[in-house]
């Protein structure tokens, strides 16, 4: 199917990005699933390619192009690990659009500057361990003290919380409001009383540097706050529009790389004196997964078109989410159904495609809040 979006520059770059993963990631990935992250050395290299800075502003170093970024989005699903993708697009997609939209220029060169080189690593912290989906229920305290503020609590499912080298945190300055009492920092890892209280043991995304993290009277100056104060919960949701349209690019493009290589599979492997694909019921698993994943990709750059259009669109990027995640499962579990037994060895990479992709109905809103977001923006 045709889709006008990308322009002959943007499929260059998807070739480029392509050839660089699979050439030199991939090959790394089962490495960086043991060591449980993505080595420093990588984001020095994708910075040094111009890589992590596609939609940022061009004076910081970027490319101020929303689509190449979406680009990176899909193809890093080639590592064939969602926990390297994780990692670089938690650092891309995360934790510096935040700095972009919503910081001072000072806070954009210390920040997105190293940032976009790749030679400083970033995170957001929004969820706690009694505030997930309910984000207007975190209760990290922000108390103002002189021209400081005074910062204690806990966060955790953090990507790269356990090595990031600054953190945009959502924080409580007024207790006594939900969505009206946030407000958003961003702050130094190494600043004292901001310790990682534990590095996340997970099901998948293996090479996710995921981190539980604590704050004890962890002083920060005024200039550490990002944006207005009580203006957090708007400046998360502004931010999750993003998110989840990269989760969305992510869930078809792993179910596009699974359906891939499952039929490379199906075409070697013989049964009964013929390749498997050459049954019925194979090849109808594929004519169904290929439609679901073509309706899957209609609905995401629909979505990323209006986005580039500067809409908002929620209703869109929520559905695309919502669709894309639960598709994407399902996919991938018939992949691993047509592989038999060895689709149940970690051997192959659909045992670990298997692990990574059931976190997307999970990771960046979970399905039944995007029902409530669809369910809301369509009139109920």
């Amino acid at each position: 199917m045709s889709y006008d979006l990308f322009q002959p520059e943007h499929d260059i770059f998807r070739q480029s990005i392509r050839d660089f993963v699979e050439n030199e990631m991939a090959p790394h990935a089962e490495e960086w699933e043991e060591a449980g992250e993505v080595p420093r050395d990588v984001f020095l290299r994708l910075g040094e390619l111009d890589y992590l800075g596609m939609r940022y502003p061009e004076e910081y170093g970027g490319g101020d192009d929303v689509l190449a970024e979406a680009v990176l989005h899909e193809e890093l699903i080639r590592t064939r690990s969602g926990g390297v993708a994780a990692d670089i697009g938690a650092h891309v997609a995360i934790a510096m659009p935040h700095i972009m939209h919503h910081g001072t220029s000072e806070q954009k060169e210390k920040y997105l500057v190293p940032g976009l080189k790749g030679e400083w690593i970033g995170a957001l912290g929004i969820t706690e361990p009694d505030a997930g989906s309910d984000v207007a229920g975190i209760t990290t305290r922000a108390v103002r003290d002189g021209d400081d503020w005074i910062i204690n609590g806990a966060k955790t499912f953090i990507t790269n919380g356990a090595r990031c080298d600054f953190m945009v945190i959502a924080v409580k300055t007024d207790p006594d409001k939900r969505y009206d009492g946030i407000s958003m920092f961003v702050v130094d890892a190494d600043t004292p009383g901001f310790e990682v209280s534990r590095k996340l043991d997970k099901l998948g995304w293996r090479a996710s540097s995921t981190g539980e993290l604590a704050f004890t009277d962890m002083r920060v100056p005024s200039d550490a706050l990002l944006g207005e104060v009580n203006r957090g919960f708007y400046q998360i949701m502004d931010g999750f529009a993003w998110e989840r349209l990269t989760l969305a690019l992510g869930s078809v493009s792993g179910a596009d790389l699974a359906m891939e290589q499952a039929m490379e599979y199906a075409k070697q492997r013989q049964a009964f004196g013929k390749p498997i694909s050459k049954f019925q019921v194979i090849a109808h698993y594929f004519a169904d997964m290929a439609t679901e994943v073509e309706v899957g990709r209609a609905m995401t750059y629909h979505s990323l078109k209006l986005f580039v259009d500067g809409k908002n669109p929620i209703k869109e990027v929520s559905m695309a989410k919502l669709y894309c995640g639960r598709m994407a499962c399902r996919v991938i579990d018939t992949c691993l159904q047509i592989y038999g037994g060895y689709g149940y060895m970690e051997e192959y990479d659909i045992a670990r495609a298997y692990r990574d992709i059931r976190l997307m109905p999970i990771g960046g809103g979970t399905d039944e809040v995007m029902k409530m977001i669809i369910a809301r923006m369509i009139g109920l």
